[in-house]
């Protein structure tokens, strides 16, 4: 198995209190991966690190073999890394299309149309709603186009942040199905989640943080 990220002893702090303690985890290429802990556990915080949001005190992070340490945030998009956060992070006057494009924009390396393309086959519904602004959808709708937007740019690893929290058990089961679609690629996925049951099948393996550390 190909590790796509591997992460070490990895500390970080919001407000001089510790958020991150000495985290270690791996997902290979191929992999589907969950990092279960209850809220407040730290799954947030080491999402946004990962990204460049918020700044390792310790340890490392490495992606297809590039030390991310020194990389500000928009240069870690570019290495094929997919993020959608909890809180969806949509610009609400920007139309779903826009909001989808939005990280193609910035990496302009990146087949516009071809990846587009796959988001669209993945998500037609999200197709359906392109020309409607961000602001005028419902909660659920916009998880979709975060996971959209995601997965444009997500080329080698996506990174979804409690997807399934605080959706209607139909729209839980049409993210699930998203993800069964996309096993069998080279794609790696690493999702957190409060609750063990949400797509369970899905998992290669199963992390669990507590307090900011391995549990």
């Amino acid at each position: 198995m190909n590790a796509v990220l591997q992460v070490k002893n990895l500390a970080a702090t919001i407000q001089a209190m510790p958020a991150l303690r000495d985290l270690t985890i791996d997902v290979g290429e191929g992999e589907m991966v969950c990092l279960l802990g209850r809220n407040g556990a730290g799954k947030t915080s080491f999402m946004r690190t990962v990204m460049g949001h918020l700044r390792a005190t310790g340890g490392s992070v490495h992606f297809a073999g590039h030390d991310l340490a020194p990389l500000p945030r928009h240069a870690r998009a570019a290495l094929g890394i997919g993020y959608m956060p909890e809180d969806r992070g949509l610009v609400p006057q920007l139309t779903v299309e826009e909001n989808v494009l939005l990280p193609l924009w910035a990496n302009p390396a990146l087949p516009r149309a071809e990846r587009l393309a796959l988001a669209w086959k993945l998500l037609p519904e999200v197709e359906q709603m392109r020309e409607r602004r961000a602001l005028l959808l419902s909660g659920g709708q916009q998880k979709l186009v975060a996971l959209a937007r995601a997965l444009v740019v997500g080329t080698k690893l996506l990174m979804l942040d409690e997807p399934f929290e605080g959706v209607a058990p139909a729209l839980a089961q049409r993210l699930a199905e998203v993800l069964h679609d996309l096993q069998g690629s080279t794609l790696a996925v690493l999702i957190s989640q409060s609750d063990a049951h949400h797509a369970e099948s899905l998992f290669t393996r199963r992390y669990t943080i507590e307090r900011g550390a391995n549990a």
